[in-house]
């Protein structure tokens, strides 16, 4: 934990940004519920999960911690009903059929949820997002939407690429959804390997599991 504090301060130094700028989701996939109440001893208070199955019986077990959750992994539409239970923020919005039915757990459960459009800044399909042209007509429809807040915007960079890169299209993408919508602040970007990057171009959660946790086991269903 203390190396990972010093590796963001370092970032937000070289940045000219503040620590208190940023926002530390541990992301504590495969890692049992034991270690998010450690994490929670250590001072974190947002924590990320990619898996319903997973993510919803921890948040159970770590119920009295009062964290935020963050679900920040693809989502099918039949699994937003249990996301909407526990979930504060949802990471991974991409398409408008997820917009509606989010919208319909959420003013259903009587929560209202954050959500972050993902952003494809890449070509393969399966890490999901949407394309950067269409990114602001999907913002359009969380903002519209009841039981939801647009909180800004979120991607993952992609692989064999340089990140930086990346990141800077993504703060672009970022400025012109908040022209719009001012309060979409959010920028979810950067994990273990390149968090530094993310800090310096303008993100304001970063997402980092191994370098908290270390290398994640293989996930058996």
């Amino acid at each position: 934990m203390a190396v990972v504090e010093a590796t963001i301060t370092e970032a937000c130094k070289a940045a000219g940004r503040t620590r208190e700028e940023l926002t530390l989701v541990a992301v504590s996939k495969t890692y049992p519920a034991s270690d998010v109440r450690l994490l929670a001893s250590l001072g974190v208070r947002n924590v990320g999960e990619n898996r319903d199955q997973e993510a919803s019986a921890k948040a159970r077990e770590c119920a009295d911690l009062g964290l935020t959750w963050h679900f920040i992994g693809q989502l099918q539409t039949n699994k937003v009903r249990s996301v909407v239970g526990y979930a504060d923020v949802v990471h991974s919005v991409d398409r408008p059929r997820l917009v509606t039915a989010l919208s319909h757990e959420a003013v259903r459960a009587g929560r209202e949820i954050t959500c972050l459009v993902q952003v494809a800044l890449d070509d393969d399909p399966g890490r999901g997002g949407v394309v950067p042209a269409q990114v602001t007509t999907l913002a359009d429809a969380v903002a519209e939407a009841g039981g939801i807040r647009l909180g800004g915007v979120m991607a993952v960079a992609p692989l064999g690429q340089e990140p930086g890169r990346a990141f800077a299209r993504l703060r672009e993408i970022a400025e012109a959804v908040r022209a719009d919508h001012p309060e979409a602040v959010v920028i979810s970007a950067g994990m273990s390997g390149d968090l530094a990057e993310a800090v310096a171009n303008g993100a304001t959660h970063l997402r980092v599991g191994t370098a908290l946790l270390g290398r994640r086991k293989p996930f058996v269903r």
